[in-house]
């Protein structure tokens, strides 16, 4: 049986996660199929967004912890995740999560790590590591705090309490919030708004948008007045233009 399900409509690439007897949780194998996917999903020019979302009950309840009792220190320092994770990383096309139910530690470091969460109204966000006497190991201290600001990531992660759909909404993390049953279709239907504009632009934008966590404000202002400038150059801008004066649809090609 498949670990992830895999189906697309028109340029929206759905994964969704399939480990119902291990509550979805992250195992190796599981992170390095969705690394597999992505990539293919980068070369194949039909795809222009891409939603990950798990069960109605779990989104993904954590790393397999079955999987990382087996490993010691050693085998921790050598261990392939944190590449897979950075292959997950690296994926240039927009990444919206849909999440019904539980997304705690490793799952809830996959949503924060897609550009784009959409929430039902069941849903769990949660960094409980410190329960099991360790902590947040894939970006979540990082990410949380950059999401939600300082005080309530200090909360979380320190005593591995859980936020409300509504409540992640409301600090950030969560873009909208459905009835749990609407969650996936609500999410597709944004990941389609979304891939039908200029893939070039889109892929700029996240650059630049992701370069705002990570850089300071006069370093962000220039990488995003460079991408600005590379995207004049392309196909898809005159085509937007032109569509937009001549009160038209826009046919972006990705050039």
């Amino acid at each position: 049986m498949s670990e992830l399900l895999i189906s697309q409509n028109e340029r929206v690439l759905t994964l969704t996660l399939h480990r119902p007897e291990a509550r979805n949780a992250l195992n190796n194998a599981l992170l390095e199929s969705l690394a597999n996917e992505l990539e293919k999903a980068e070369r194949d020019a039909g795809i222009g967004a891409v939603v990950i979302t798990g069960s109605e009950r779990f989104f993904a309840a954590g790393a397999d912890l079955k999987e990382m009792a087996s490993r010691d220190m050693p085998a921790t320092l050598n261990d392939p995740r944190p590449q897979l994770w950075a292959r997950i990383d690296r994926f240039p096309k927009p990444l919206l999560a849909a999440v019904n139910g539980y997304a705690l530690g490793a799952g809830c470091e996959l949503v924060m790590l897609c550009d784009i969460a959409v929430a039902g109204d069941n849903a769990r966000f949660g960094l409980p590591e410190i329960t099991l006497g360790i902590m947040p190991g894939a970006g979540g201290t990082q990410r949380l705090i950059r999401s939600v600001g300082k005080a309530l990531a200090f909360r979380m992660v320190l005593t591995g309490e859980a936020l409300s759909a509504e409540r992640a909404q409301q600090a950030g993390l969560v873009a909208d919030v459905y009835p749990a049953a609407l969650t996936l279709e609500y999410a597709q239907k944004l990941a389609a708004r979304i891939a039908q504009h200029a893939p070039l632009a889109l892929q700029a934008a996240k650059t630049a948008l992701r370069q705002a966590h990570e850089a300071s404000l006069a370093q962000g202002l220039q990488q995003e007045r460079q991408l600005f400038t590379l995207l004049a150059a392309t196909e898809d801008r005159q085509e937007g233009i032109s569509a937009f004066l001549e009160k038209r649809p826009a046919a972006f090609k990705g050039r």
